[in-house]
């Protein structure tokens, strides 16, 4: 079966985005971003919340397809194909390559998604659709990015929910640029 993967970047104090709304600090470095490619590479669906389906829009310029950085191009060539099932409540629509909008439940949408044939597994992205997907246990593994800044606040990698997941370690990796890469899968 499928496995649901929560991947995100995250500041070493455990926010996505700091208190001032911003994340550039968590923009990866090659080595790190050519990583994240073969992760995506390996997906079969990317479920989203709205504020995270609108910052890779950006994704969909034809500048990075055709972009002269090998790593760049690769990421719009995995990312671009790859189908997209946006949540949102104030989207009439969704116009990115391969996108549409949930037509159920998030429960109903990752078990049409882990019945579908074919391979890959379902990545899941944005706080809130994570938390909501952490509180009904369909995440199997968090796949975490940590960059080495202290941003004091802002929106948690993590629910704050009072519900405690054991986790065991799979995978680590540093990268040249300090970003330490954790995987850990859910154990049931």
């Amino acid at each position: 079966m499928r496995k649901v993967i929560f991947s995100m970047g995250m500041s070493l104090d455990g926010y996505i985005v700091g208190p001032d709304g911003r994340f550039d600090w968590g923009v990866p470095d090659r080595e790190s971003h050519q990583f994240s490619n073969d992760e995506v590479r390996g997906l079969s669906a990317h479920i989203l919340g709205r504020r995270l389906y609108e910052t890779m829009a950006v994704w969909e310029d034809p500048e990075f397809a055709e972009s002269d950085d090998p790593v760049l191009a690769d990421f719009a060539s995995v990312w671009n194909p790859l189908p997209k099932i946006v949540f949102s409540r104030t989207l009439d629509g969704v116009s990115g390559s391969g996108a549409r909008l949930a037509a159920g439940t998030l429960a109903e949408e990752v078990a049409r998604l882990r019945e579908a044939p074919g391979d890959g597994d379902i990545a899941i992205g944005g706080a809130t659709l994570a938390a909501e997907a952490a509180g009904l246990g369909l995440i199997d593994e968090y796949h975490i990015m940590i960059h080495p800044v202290l941003v004091g606040g802002g929106i948690p990698f993590f629910a704050h929910d009072g519900i405690q997941t054991e986790l065991e370690l799979i995978e680590t990796r540093t990268f040249g640029s300090r970003i330490a890469y954790l995987a850990y899968r859910v154990t049931r």
